[in-house]
């Protein structure tokens, strides 16, 4: 399940047009910053890892989100820090052990046909990206614009690592039909751990655990709008978180909505996972939210090697080496490669 994703296809709700878009926006944002690239660019979103890329030109990219254990040409790599990939190069990503879902950038971003503004892939519809569906063996991508080897070798300051934790807070504003739950139905949401059903995907994730009680019983209103992370809860008391690929509308009562800066975690969490809800306000929410965009669409990037220049049959070279925990890399000329050796001096 690869699919190139990029924000999503917004503006065509009222229609019943579903926004789809990367559920990790944040991974999606700090790879597409890596790689020097507009935040609408498309990018691959790769599910649970296993995915093979054969590069046909030199080109810089950027992995970021679950830890895929990715080698390039059998040299390990670290998510959040761009790369150059010589042409005929292969990136392996291998299963994914802590997060869900990967995203590859690329420098120029996907060449995919734009369906209603956006790149999207919404495999229910059959639209965006490459026809509509999962990318398969033997797919040919080309780039859209050009490929520059000087975004190679930038990490992310603190970028976002996944723990691997298999417990989950959440922080939701409660609403819009919390008045169509008890006060025992609300306590119930927020007082008890939810586990994430198998039968989850990216229309929303299903939970198990206690049931929440509605006032009269029922659950059913007039469908009206849902959004990325309404909480629905059906008639069975059980909720459902939706997300990117969810409908535009539903008719059951909605007691709260995840706070937009928890939504990237819920990409990445996996059946089985506990799922914990806080209530905050709205305005908490949205400073919340502030905070974040400055860290993801504005944080200063930085340069991992600080190479030094050395005369090579008498031409001048700008060389350097650094590590990134297991990572190591070297710079030359201003292109960035992971690189394996036994030892080396930093210098």
């Amino acid at each position: 399940m690869t699919l190139v994703q990029d924000r999503g296809r917004v503006g065509y709700q009222q229609l019943g047009v579903s926004v789809s878009g990367a559920i990790d926006t944040d991974a999606l944002d700090i790879g597409n910053r890596l790689v020097g690239n507009e935040f609408d660019a498309g990018s691959l979103e790769v599910m649970l890892g296993g995915m093979v890329i054969e590069f046909s030109h030199s080109t810089v990219f950027a992995l970021t989100g679950a830890d895929v254990s990715a080698v390039l040409d059998g040299v390990p790599i670290a998510v959040n820090v761009s790369y150059v990939a010589h042409s005929d190069s292969r990136l392996e990503l291998g299963i994914a052990t802590n997060g869900l879902r990967s995203y590859v950038a690329i420098c120029g971003g996907l060449s995919v046909s734009r369906v209603l503004g956006s790149y999207s892939t919404h495999v229910a519809s059959g639209i965006g990206g490459v026809e509509g569906r999962a990318l398969s063996e033997g797919d040919v991508l080309e780039i859209e614009g050009l490929n520059d080897a000087s975004f190679s070798g930038q990490i992310f300051p603190d970028g976002p690592v996944l723990e691997g934790s298999n417990e989950l807070e959440v922080r939701v504003v409660l609403g819009p039909q919390d008045d169509e739950f008890s006060a025992v139905g609300i306590d119930t949401l927020l007082s008890y751990d939810y586990t994430v059903s198998d039968q989850s995907n990216r229309q929303g994730l299903r939970l198990d655990g206690p049931e929440i009680e509605s006032k009269t019983g029922r659950y059913d209103i007039i469908s009206d709008a849902v959004v990325n992370g309404s909480i629905q809860v059906p008639g069975d008391g059980k909720p459902i978180v939706l997300l990117a690929d969810r409908q535009t509308i539903g008719g059951y009562a909605k007691i709260a909505t995840v706070v937009t800066v928890d939504l990237p975690s819920l990409g990445q969490v996996a059946p089985g996972s506990k799922i914990s809800f806080t209530a905050i306000s709205t305005e908490d929410a949205q400073d919340l939210l502030a905070v974040r965009v400055e860290c993801v669409e504005n944080a200063e990037l930085s340069r991992l090697v600080s190479p030094r220049s050395v005369w090579v049959d008498g031409d001048e070279v700008a060389v350097g080496v650094a590590e990134n925990g297991v990572v190591r890399l070297a710079d030359v000329d201003g292109i960035t490669y992971p690189i394996s050796v036994e030892k080396y001096t930093p210098r």
